[in-house]
């Protein structure tokens, strides 16, 4: 169940980097609300997948899931590149996650 909790609080985390783009500086009141509401949930939700999960681990999954949701939603939605290079990067970042989950 933890592996659960954390695999959503990495998606919110991806939610929530991007919501950031949208929220024009917090500005524009309703991006602003859901991209906290997401903060506040993955963060929670971290929290409760540390209850049985290894900080280490945990956090580096969390923020690799986080980093790779929102590498590919920015080739995505706003046109980054998404050259050869990245995309291995990006890659490398899954095998490290998935490393994880494996020994952990």
């Amino acid at each position: 169940m933890a592996w659960i909790l954390l695999f959503v609080a990495g998606l919110l985390e991806t939610g929530w980097a991007i919501g950031l783009k949208y929220t024009d500086g917090f500005t524009r009141p309703l991006p602003s609300l859901f991209t906290v509401l997401s903060m506040v949930a993955s963060l929670g939700l971290l929290g409760l997948a540390l209850r049985t999960l290894p900080v280490g681990t945990a956090y580096a999954v969390w923020t690799g899931i986080g980093t790779v949701g929102t590498a590919l939603l920015g080739v995505a939605l706003f046109g980054e590149p998404a050259t050869a290079a990245r995309l291995a990067c990006i890659g490398l970042i899954v095998i490290g996650i998935l490393g994880l989950k494996l020994v952990a």
